[in-house]
């Protein structure tokens, strides 16, 4: 596996690209001036952007010219489009443990995160812990809660897996009702 420097200016973004990825340039650009390029661009036989479009979109807003790339030149035209899609799609099914999570970033001291979007994970941690300890889970022992007219009792070793599926639920139904109200307001 070969990493190569190629000039922004030669490579070719994917044209039919499935991802809206203009929120995290933002990001990504703060990652590089902090840290640097430390990901290559995967481009095809043809310098197209098979992964890292956005990468690629804040070294151009940082002036960067050259780019470190992997040439993925071993794949078939349909391993290169079945490519693009799993590498944006499995990153969607992990999640944060945010006991490790909150260790981390305690002995970062002074390092603030908040810049690559930790904020953003810190209020959903404490959004979804609101939930469970005051009344949809336990924290040291079983404990029941009757929370809109329901009893929920879980063990302590189950917390990650609630929070997963409570913060899912959240967002399919905060998503259900918007599709709802531009259902409604297109008739």
């Amino acid at each position: 596996m070969n990493i190569i420097d190629i000039k922004i200016n030669d490579l070719v973004p994917y044209e039919n690209n499935p991802r809206f990825n203009e929120k995290a340039v933002e990001k990504v650009k703060a990652s590089i001036k902090e840290f640097g390029f430390k990901v290559p661009v995967v481009v095809d036989k043809n310098n197209v952007i098979v992964a890292g479009h956005t990468r690629v979109k804040a070294a151009e807003q940082l002036g960067i010219e050259v780019v470190p790339c992997l040439v993925a030149d071993d794949l078939t035209d349909e391993q290169v489009k079945a490519f693009r899609l799993v590498d944006n799609k499995v990153s969607e099914f992990a999640e944060w443990d945010f006991s490790k999570l909150e260790e981390e970033m305690a002995e970062l001291g002074d390092f603030d995160l908040s810049e690559f979007g930790f904020a953003e994970i810190e209020r959903e941690q404490d959004f979804i812990g609101d939930l469970l300890d005051n009344g949809l889970g336990v924290d040291e022992q079983v404990k029941e809660s009757d929370i809109f007219g329901i009893t929920f009792n879980f063990p302590i070793e189950k917390r990650a897996e609630i929070e997963a599926w409570v913060k899912k639920v959240t967002k399919d139904y905060v998503v259900a009702m918007i599709m709802d109200e531009v259902a409604k307001d297109g008739n």
